[in-house]
């Protein structure tokens, strides 16, 4: 471990905005264009990431770690105690100086704090709960925060860091207890569970108490305890431990990680296949209320011996990563199981077509379907045909029949859907209902996008917040 004594802010900026960029709840980070001095501004990589939000919006976000210190010793992370790396720590005014900085210049809209692990769980969440503290009570910042949850931190550590952050997220790092025991014995399956669950918990309370009405995914029986202390005081460290605060930015009463909760998997660090990481992200959504799953493509940064070897000094193939996006998407809004993607007997996802793509040729006695008689959530297996294209169709035959010219100006994709659909009884041209043509086609498609995923960052960026606010029609009346 290399620690270096009366570091300059700068220099802390630049080692823990660049520790911080495997954490995937993030999407890209700046690079390092400048201008020539004639212009304004420069895109110099100093932890700026972006990400959209719930209306579409490109939001800039100052991603850092407080500290890239870490007692724990995980094989697989470059911050790991055993690394002989430059270390650093912020303090939580030097994180708010920055945060307020840049967003005074327009750089950002909010902050991204994650952390290594620095004396215990305790200490390191503490730090966190202070900095945060800092910035909504003492500075009255308002911006969006995403702070990370430590496992194995108090429950009212946890509890009162969510009285200021937007979203908390709580990494799983790997999808089985014993791919962790492997790689991170430090940490434990139940330790990472625990805080999920509060979270979850204190959520569901705080939207009791103030009468929001959203959908939950299956966590609370009538017997099981949603008392999590959410009572309402000063916002300040006694010494019975934290109080929740009252916002004084705000006129309305507090909302407890209104943002909801979010987590991470590495994949391809252990030999799990497509089918158990989609499995337990199914299980996360269904079992903690989680808005996001995100997964890390796995990258031996430590070239350790137990980890996997990776040709050419690759990572994990970007496309294995996309799969598992695709498939992760189609859970939460298009209504599939993990189950009817994938199963034992077909535990990895297709390289040549997408997981919809890959379902619907598999079920081709489902189709063709006919856009002017399928209800909306049928309309939504049809490949090419998406949640907001299936909305306007749904809405616009209630009053004309609809042909292929129509609803390709609705936004389907008729490239992809043509092979599963009718107009009217009519197919766009004669088309044999057989697995090997249609796959020979698409995959004409999918080639393309199989290689610009692979060669550039050319795949959709993801978001830290609610992608949709929709209404799903159930029919046509």
């Amino acid at each position: 471990m290399i620690i270096q004594q009366d570091m300059d802010l700068m220099k802390k900026l630049t080692i823990l905005s660049d520790a911080a960029k495997y954490d995937a709840a993030c999407t890209s980070s700046g690079v390092d264009k400048k201008n020539n001095g004639a212009g304004l501004g420069n895109a110099k990589a100093c932890g700026i990431c972006h990400s959209f939000s719930a209306d579409g919006r490109c939001i800039s976000l100052l991603k850092i770690l407080f500290t890239n210190e870490c007692i724990y010793n995980c094989r697989y992370c470059v911050n790991r105690s055993s690394n002989d790396v430059l270390r650093a720590t912020f303090t939580p005014e030097e994180v708010y100086r920055l945060t307020i900085e840049f967003y005074r210049r327009n750089y950002i809209e909010g902050l991204f704090l994650s952390s290594g692990i620095i004396v215990s769980p305790d200490e390191t969440m503490k730090r966190l709960t202070e900095t945060v503290m800092l910035l909504r009570t003492k500075y009255h910042f308002g911006g969006y925060i995403h702070l990370k949850g430590i496992p194995g931190a108090s429950q009212s550590l946890i509890e009162t860091a969510g009285w200021y952050a937007d979203r908390m997220s709580v990494n799983l790092e790997l999808p089985t207890a014993d791919g962790l025991k492997t790689l991170a014995p430090h940490k434990s399956r139940k330790n990472i569970l625990t805080p999920m669950r509060q979270l979850q918990r204190g959520i569901h309370a705080s939207q009791l108490a103030l009468g929001i009405q959203e959908p939950s995914h299956g966590l609370l029986s009538e017997n099981a305890p949603v008392q999590t202390g959410l009572s309402h005081g000063t916002g300040v460290l006694s010494a019975s431990g934290y109080q929740p605060p009252q916002r004084s930015l705000q006129r309305q009463q507090p909302r407890f990680v209104p943002a909801g909760q979010s987590t991470q998997m590495i994949i391809g660090a252990t030999k799990e296949t497509d089918y158990h990481i989609v499995t337990v992200a199914e299980a996360l959504y269904h079992n903690y209320d989680l808005k996001r799953v995100f997964y890390s493509a796995f990258v031996n940064v430590n070239h350790d011996e137990a980890l996997p070897a990776q040709p050419d000094g690759k990572g994990v193939p970007l496309l294995r990563e996309h799969r598992l996006y695709q498939a992760d998407w189609l859970m939460r809004f298009y209504g599939f199981h993990s189950g009817e993607l994938l199963s034992e007997e077909k535990p990895n996802f297709n390289v040549l077509l997408d997981p919809k793509c890959d379902w619907a040729i598999r079920h081709l006695e489902q189709f063709p379907v006919e856009i002017n008689r399928a209800d909306y959530y049928t309309l939504l297996r049809v490949p090419g045909i998406g949640v907001r294209s299936a909305q306007r169709i749904v809405k616009a035959r209630r009053s004309a029949r609809l042909d292929f010219k129509d609803i390709k100006k609705m936004g389907v994709v008729l490239k992809r859907a043509l092979y599963f659909i009718t107009c009217s009884g009519r197919t766009l041209y004669p088309i044999r209902m057989n697995e090997d043509f249609i796959t020979n086609r698409i995959i004409g498609v999918e080639a393309l996008n199989r290689y610009q995923i692979e060669h550039h960052d050319s795949y959709r960026q993801l978001s830290l917040f609610d992608d949709f606010h929709m209404d799903t029609p159930s029919s046509d009346k």
